[in-house]
Formats: C-alpha cells, sequence, structure tokens
C-alpha cells in the first residue's frame, strides 16, 4: 500500500482533508522511520476546489490518478446530500481494480452514491445514520463505532474517526509499530475504545415533548431518587398504561429507558466536571452501585466509565 489518491469534492471539509493528509502524506523523518507514501489529491475538475469553511484549495490532479491506486481516500463533503457523478465512476473504478477504500463521516454517502454500500455494513457521522440508512437501504448502517471494516471498504464516523480509521488501516498493512509511531506523531491513542455513542447528546429533550414535558423535567430533577414508572404516571395524572403508551408516541422509547438513559447522561457530566468518585456518581445518578452504573454506562456507551473520565475530564489534573 504504498499509491494513495485523495479524492477531493466539491465543499470539501478541511478537517476530515487534513485528517487524510496527517496519516499517509507525512515526509520522512528520521526520528519516525516510517514508510513515505505517493500521495495524489485530485479531484474531478483539477483547479481551485470550493471548501466548506470560508476558504478554497487548489488541487493539481484530475481523478485519472485514481486509476492504479492501492488506497483511495475519500475526503467528507458538506455537499453530501448530491451525487458527484465522476466521483462515483472513480469510486466504481477503485473498487473494480482492488483498492482499499476509505471514506469518513459524510464522505461514506459518497461511497453509497456509487454502489459500494450494497449490502455491506457501514458507518457515518452520528447525526447522519438515519438518513443514511434511508438513502441507501441496502446497506445496514451502524454509528455505535468509530468505524466499520466490510472488505475493501472502510467507513468511519466523525471526522476525528479517520485518524483511528486510517490508523487501523495502517495497522493492518504495516504493522502496530507503524501505526503506533504515525499515531505518537500526531499525538493520538494508537487505538481508541469504544465507540461514537459515547458523543451522542441525550435524545429526548423536554421541549421536544407535546404534553409530557414538565414530566420529563420533574424526572431529571430527581434522578438520584429511586423513580418508578407509577411515579412518573402519578405527577403526569394519569394511568400507568396510558401514561406509558403516551410516553411512547411522544419520545419513541419506554419511560425506563428514558431514565437510564437520562442517569447515563447525567454519570457523563459528572465524570467530566468533577472529581466524585464512581460510587459517589452512581449514587447522585439513582443507580445504587458503582457496578450497576458500570453496567448501564459501558452498554450505552461502550466504554467504561474510567475510560470516559479519561477521555473527557474538563479538570486540570494536580
Amino acid at each position: 500500500m504504498r499509491q494513495v489518491a485523495v479524492i477531493v469534492p466539491d465543499e470539501v471539509e478541511p478537517f476530515g482533508l487534513g485528517v487524510i493528509a496527517e496519516v499517509w502524506a507525512e515526509p520522512y523523518h528520521p526520528d519516525d522511520d516510517n514508510p513515505v507514501f505517493d500521495v495524489a489529491f485530485c479531484t474531478s475538475r483539477p483547479g481551485r476546489v470550493r471548501g466548506s469553511a470560508g476558504f478554497d484549495l487548489h488541487i493539481e490532479h484530475d481523478l485519472d490518478r485514481v486509476q492504479g491506486a492501492d488506497l483511495v481516500a475519500v475526503a467528507a463533503s458538506r455537499d453530501f446530500r448530491t451525487e458527484q457523478p465522476a466521483v462515483s465512476e472513480a469510486l466504481r473504478l477503485a473498487y473494480d481494480q482492488g483498492s482499499t477504500i476509505v471514506a469518513s463521516c459524510t464522505a461514506a454517502f459518497l461511497l453509497g452514491y456509487a454502489g459500494l454500500l450494497d449490502g455491506r455494513r457501514a458507518t457515518t457521522h452520528w447525526r447522519y445514520g438515519d438518513e443514511m440508512a434511508a438513502r441507501f437501504p441496502d446497506t445496514e448502517v451502524d454509528v455505535s463505532v468509530l468505524y466499520v471494516e466490510d472488505g475493501p471498504i472502510l467507513t468511519g464516523a466523525g471526522s476525528a474517526a479517520g485518524v483511528d480509521t486510517n490508523l487501523h488501516l495502517m495497522r493492518k498493512a504495516f504493522g502496530a509499530a507503524t501505526a503506533a509511531t504515525a499515531a505518537r506523531r500526531i499525538v493520538m491513542p494508537p487505538h481508541r475504545g469504544g465507540g461514537q455513542a459515547q458523543f451522542v447528546p441525550t435524545p429526548v429533550r423536554a421541549e421536544d415533548c407535546e404534553s409530557l414535558g414538565d414530566v420529563l423535567q420533574w424526572a431529571r430533577d430527581r434522578l438520584h431518587e429511586p423513580l418508578t414508572v407509577g411515579d412518573l404516571a402519578r405527577v403526569a395524572t394519569m394511568s400507568e398504561r396510558t401514561f406509558a403508551r403516551r410516553f411512547r408516541d411522544e419520545t419513541s422509547t419506554t419511560p425506563l429507558q428514558w431514565l437510564t438513559a437520562e442517569r447515563v447522561a447525567r454519570a457523563e457530566q459528572l465524570l467530566e466536571q468533577t472529581r466524585l468518585s464512581v460510587e459517589e456518581i452512581a449514587g447522585r445518578c439513582g443507580f445504587g452501585s458503582a457496578a450497576t452504573l458500570r453496567h448501564h454506562f459501558t452498554a450505552s456507551r461502550g466504554t467504561s466509565p474510567a475510560a470516559y473520565r479519561r477521555q473527557f475530564t474538563c479538570l486540570e489534573t494536580a
């Protein structure tokens, strides 16, 4: 894997493009002694390519550089809801010639337009998972993970997950030591645990509910208490059966699932913003014990409370 073609679409997102460049386009440095790749940045119309962040880029090569590439990396685009036919054709050529193809964030949509995700599992940014599944019904979209490898096709979650995805490729092709050296240069861990579920905000807001908003806020103020469905139904002045049916209609989840999700979200905040022990946080969130908190937190976020705290704490270490 020495020949790398990077497809730069219109409305390219600079961070996603920079991630690809950081991993594959770094020149030789004696401190690293890592392999150096022949990288060509290419586009359907060479010259000025529109960027999405207030500045444009000059790309010299056209999509003919895809031919013969061992790896084709696709940068994310703000214009992902519109197929770019020349890009689709180049991607199909790359697939037919046996290239490995990697795309993170909204770049995964460009693979979908080319038909390369049909019958495959893939991921994208959690915000666009439902839209991707609707546009490409033959694709199994999984937004709980940082990246997916399905044959020669790799898709990553948000733009930063492109680092994880491309480092995985480097690890697979050149070994763990090479990938670890590249990660150290970027100042990233060689492998991140968990999935992108840990970045998804609380899905149900009180203001989004037609009639249960006050009940949801009442419960949020009392997450430390051992709340039951009966407690919430009484506040709503409904029978438990009617309340459960109304709750499902307005939130698309059950009262107990919602309470668990809220408690996990509260635990996230306390892990980020306090030095409370996991046991203390469990009590303040209504989980009762650290073991129960760990169980629900890991099931929801794909990582442990301790690992989450190390990654996301807002506090300076002493």
